[in-house]
């Protein structure tokens, strides 16, 4: 199991992110973290995987566990060689490289494998085989967020970590990396889904935990959230009826709070 418990995150010594935020990630499961922009989310996925100091942020409070090892404020490169693998938002492939050498860089903390572990990812994503030794920045954006996913398997991880793998795809490409993250969680992989697409994040999900302004405002199953009255309304854009809303009135201005900010 990946634990965070009572985290606090702290930018350039000023700017309190996260507010004392608690969850679990079990292991076999996929979990979504919802939230808006600015909620704090991909600050949760730095602070997994020790990549705070990129923006100059510091875990001022709590810790964060893998299978019961303390991994707070860890290397990044231990905290991968603890299991943990991150796809970052927006992709960051390496754009002049071969799809296969960005393999290999993702496969470098496990380099006795690297070839089979190319092997595989190929057979697991077809679209890449065929374009191997082609660069990567000539991808379609559905093919390069499949080559991060790759990249980030090639160090055999025990736990995904997803930030924003549909944005800017598609619906149709949305769909095929959401049989994907299933398809990886179905061979043993556990995965924290990090999303703002929150109808795809809960259907293929087992558990769901919604952010705002750096703190978990509510938590249950995927299938629960997905019947809840506030996060239909203000994350499915769905009226109580379960229709969309009519107009882009209905969306900005809402007729109540939410029951969480009461």
């Amino acid at each position: 199991m990946l634990s965070v418990q009572n985290l606090e995150v702290v930018y350039q010594d000023v700017i309190l992110v996260l507010r004392g935020i608690s969850f679990e990630i079990p292991k076999g499961k996929i979990v979504a973290l919802l939230g808006s922009n600015g909620s704090g989310k991909t600050t949760v996925i730095r602070s997994i995987t020790g990549l705070l100091d990129v923006q100059n942020g510091d875990i001022t409070k709590g810790n964060i566990t893998v299978d019961g090892d303390d991994i707070t404020n860890l290397n990044p490169s231990k905290i991968v060689e603890k299991g943990i693998a991150q796809v970052m938002e927006g992709r960051r492939i390496f754009s002049e490289l071969s799809v296969v050498e960005n393999l290999r860089l993702g496969g470098h903390t496990n380099s006795a494998n690297i070839q089979n572990n190319i092997d595989r990812v190929l057979d697991m994503f077809p679209a890449l085989k065929d374009r191997q030794k082609g660069e990567a920045g000539y991808l379609s954006g559905g093919e390069q967020q499949m080559l991060a996913i790759g990249r980030a398997l090639m160090s055999e991880p025990e736990y995904l970590l997803l930030d924003e793998p549909s944005l800017g795809l598609a619906p149709k490409l949305v769909d095929q990396i959401a049989e994907l993250i299933q398809e990886i969680n179905k061979q043993g992989v556990t995965v924290l889904l990090v999303e703002q697409n929150a109808n795809m994040a809960l259907n293929i999900s087992d558990h769901g935990y919604i952010m705002e302004t750096g703190n978990i405002v509510m938590d249950n199953d995927s299938k629960k959230l997905l019947n809840d009255e506030d996060v239909r309304e203000f994350y499915l854009g769905l009226n109580a009826e379960g229709t969309k809303r009519k107009s882009f009135k209905d969306v900005k201005h809402y007729k109540r709070k939410k029951r969480w900010l009461s």
